[in-house]
C-alpha cells in the first residue's frame, strides 16, 4: 500500500467509534436515561410531523428518527446530539418528493450519505465554521416560513394538494378553504400552536407539544370530528430493502443528494456547535460528525427513512435534560421504537391539523427576532446578504439561496478587504548624502510602500495608483509588508511595472517574501529585474543602488554636453 493510501486508511479509521466515547455513559446512567427518555416524548410528535411534511408519511419519520437516531450517535463527533427528521430537510425534500416520488427522495438519502462520508474523509468538516452569520440567520427565518406554508393545507383541512413551490401550494389551498370552510382543522392546529407556546414560558420543562397532540386526538374522538388522521401504521421497522434503486436515475439525483449531502453538513455541524456552548468541557469532532450522519442517511433510507440530520431544539431538550453522553440519544430512539411497536394504533388516530399546530409553533420557536434586529442594524452588507437569503429560501429553494447568500458575503468580504490595502509614497531614508544628493533623491526618485493583500480585489486600485507616477526616473516598490499576493495581483505588478518603464522610469523591488517571490518567479513577473540585480533585500540597498543609476546617467549627460 502506497503512502496515500496508507493516509487515507489512517484518516478513516480515525473517523471510527472509540472506546472513550462511552467513559461518561458509566458515570451517570440515570441521567442518560431520564435525558433520553425525556427527548422521545419531545421528538415523537415532530418526527410524525416531519415525515408527514415531508410526502413519504408519519412511519418515514418515526423510522428515521430511530434508526438515524441510534447511528449518528454511534457514528457522530458529539456526545450530545440528537439526530432525526428536521423541518429544513423538509424543505428540501418537498420539491425532490414531487419530481420523483418516495423513490427518489430514499436514493437521495443515500446518495447524501455516500457524499457526507467522503466529506470526512477528506476533512471539510472544520470549514463549516466559515459560513457567514447573516447567511445562517436568513436562510433560517426563511426555512421557518416554509415550513409554516407547508402546514397551511392540514391546518385548513384541505387535502390532495400538490406543488413544488410551497407558496403556491398555501395559496391554492387558502382557495379551496375559501369555497368550503370548516372551522375545525383550523381552531385545532392554532390550539396547539398557542398550547405550546404558551406553555413554553409557563413550564419550560413540560413537552407540551405531546401535552397538544394527545388533548386534540381525544377531542377529535369524543367529539366525532371528521378531520384527516394519520392513518394506519405499520407495528414494527420495515425490513431492509434496496428496492428503490435505480441506476439510470443516479444522473438526475446526484444534484439533489449533493443539497441534501450540504443541508445536512451545515445543519448538524451548527447544531454540534450549539451543544457546545450549552455544555461544559465539550467540544465536537466535524470530520466524525460528517461521518455519523453519513452512516446514518446510508442506512435510514433501507428502512423507509427519509434524509436526517442533527436537530438542534432536540439537542438542547436532550442538554437542558443532563444528558452526558451518546446513550442518552440511544435512548430516546429505542423509546421511539417501543413507541412503534406497542401504540401503531393510537398513534395512527392523531389528527393530521394537530401536527401541523406543532410545526407552527416550533416556527415561531426558529425565528431568533433579536438576531435578526441586529443583524439588520449592523452594517448595510450583513443586511443584505440576511434578506437575499431569506428572500431567495422562501421564494425559490435553500440552497440556492445559500449559495447566493454565501456568493454574495464573499464579494462583500473581498470588497471590505480590497479597501484596507494602500499604497502610499512614503519619505526616502538616503543615509549619509552631500546635500545635492539628497536633492537628487527628492527630485527623482519616488518609494511606494503596500500595505495588506495585492490579490484580485485589489489589483485595479493598484494599478491606478501607480499610474500617477509622474516626474521620476526611479520608483521603488517597497513589498515587505504585503501580506499575500495571487496570480491576478502579480500580473498586475507586472503590467505596471511595464507601464512605468515603456515612460522611462526605471523600477526597483525591495522586501519580497520568499512565498511571493515564487509566485512571481512562477507566472515569469518581473523576471528582467531579478536577472539585472534589481530586485533588492531591504530598501536602503535598493536606495543606494537608485542613487548609482542616478549619478551614472547624470555622468553620461555632463559628458554628452561637453562633446557637443
Amino acid at each position: 500500500m502506497g503512502s496515500a493510501g496508507v493516509k487515507l486508511r489512517t484518516r478513516f479509521l480515525g473517523l471510527l467509534p472509540r472506546r472513550s466515547d462511552w467513559a461518561a455513559a458509566r458515570r451517570h446512567p440515570r441521567r442518560d436515561l431520564l435525558a433520553g427518555v425525556t427527548v422521545a416524548i419531545v421528538a415523537l410528535p415532530l418526527a410524525l410531523a416531519f415525515g408527514v411534511s415531508s410526502g413519504l408519511g408519519a412511519q418515514a419519520g418515526l423510522a428515521t428518527a430511530i434508526v438515524a437516531g441510534v447511528l449518528a450517535a454511534v457514528f457522530g463527533g458529539s456526545n450530545l446530539q440528537v439526530s432525526g427528521p428536521t423541518g429544513a430537510m423538509t424543505v428540501v425534500l418537498v420539491p425532490i418528493m414531487h419530481q420523483f416520488g418516495a423513490s427518489g427522495v430514499l436514493m437521495v438519502g443515500l446518495l447524501a450519505g455516500v457524499v457526507l462520508i467522503v466529506l470526512a474523509v477528506a476533512r471539510v468538516g472544520r470549514f463549516a465554521q466559515f459560513m457567514p452569520t447573516p447567511v445562517i440567520e436568513g436562510f433560517t427565518a426563511g426555512i421557518a416560513v416554509v415550513i409554516a406554508l407547508q402546514q397551511v393545507p392540514a391546518a385548513l383541512g384541505v387535502t390532495g394538494m400538490d406543488g413544488e413551490r410551497v407558496w403556491q401550494v398555501a395559496a391554492a389551498a387558502l382557495a379551496r378553504y375559501a369555497g368550503e370552510p370548516d372551522p375545525a382543522p383550523l381552531v385545532m392546529a392554532l390550539a396547539v400552536a398557542a398550547l405550546m407556546l404558551v406553555g413554553a414560558r409557563w413550564r419550560p420543562g413540560v413537552p407540551f407539544s405531546l401535552v397538544g397532540v394527545v388533548l386534540a386526538s381525544v377531542v377529535a374522538e369524543v367529539a366525532g370530528l371528521g378531520v384527516a388522521r394519520i392513518g394506519a401504521l405499520p407495528a414494527t421497522l420495515p425490513a431492509p430493502s434496496l428496492a428503490f434503486l435505480d441506476a439510470g436515475a443516479l444522473a438526475a439525483l446526484l444534484p439533489s443528494a449533493l443539497a441534501v449531502a450540504a443541508l445536512a453538513a451545515l445543519e448538524s455541524l451548527l447544531c454540534a456547535s450549539v451543544a457546545d456552548a450549552m455544555s461544559v468541557n465539550e467540544r465536537h469532532d466535524p470530520d466524525r460528525e460528517l461521518f455519523g450522519q453519513g452512516i446514518a442517511n446510508l442506512v435510514a433510507p433501507l428502512f423507509g427513512g427519509v434524509p436526517a440530520t442533527a436537530a438542534i431544539a432536540r439537542t438542547a431538550v436532550n442538554v437542558r435534560s443532563g444528558a452526558r453522553s451518546r446513550v442518552a440519544a440511544i435512548i430516546h430512539a429505542v423509546v421511539l421504537a417501543v413507541i412503534v411497536f406497542a401504540a401503531s394504533g393510537l398513534v395512527a388516530r392523531i389528527p393530521l391539523a394537530a401536527l401541523a399546530g406543532v410545526l407552527l409553533a416550533t416556527t415561531v420557536r426558529m425565528v431568533e427576532v433579536g438576531s435578526l434586529r441586529a443583524i439588520a442594524r449592523s452594517t448595510r452588507g450583513d443586511a443584505l446578504v440576511m434578506a437575499l437569503t431569506f428572500v431567495v429560501t422562501v421564494a425559490l429553494d435553500l440552497v440556492t439561496a445559500v449559495a447566493l447568500g454565501i456568493g454574495v458575503a464573499i464579494v462583500l468580504a473581498l470588497r471590505a478587504v480590497a479597501r484596507t490595502v494602500q499604497v502610499e509614497q512614503v519619505p526616502l531614508e538616503a543615509g549619509d548624502h552631500t546635500e545635492e544628493e539628497r536633492r537628487l533623491l527628492a527630485e527623482h526618485i519616488v518609494a511606494y510602500r503596500f500595505d495588506g493583500p495585492l490579490f484580485f480585489a485589489a489589483a485595479h486600485r493598484f494599478l491606478l495608483e501607480l499610474s500617477q507616477v509622474a516626474d521620476v526616473r526611479v520608483v521603488i516598490l517597497r513589498l515587505s509588508r504585503v501580506t499575500t499576493i495571487d496570480a491576478t495581483g502579480a500580473h498586475v505588478l507586472g503590467d505596471a511595472i511595464t507601464r512605468l518603464e515603456q515612460r522611462g522610469i526605471t523600477v526597483l523591488l525591495s522586501g519580497i517574501k520568499p512565498r511571493h517571490g515564487q509566485v512571481l518567479a512562477a507566472l515569469g513577473v518581473a523576471e528582467h529585474l531579478r536577472r539585472d540585480g534589481q530586485i533588492f533585500p531591504d530598501t536602503p540597498a535598493a536606495i543606494a543602488r537608485a542613487h548609482i543609476l542616478l549619478a551614472s546617467e547624470g555622468a553620461a549627460e555632463a559628458a554628452v554636453a561637453v562633446t557637443t
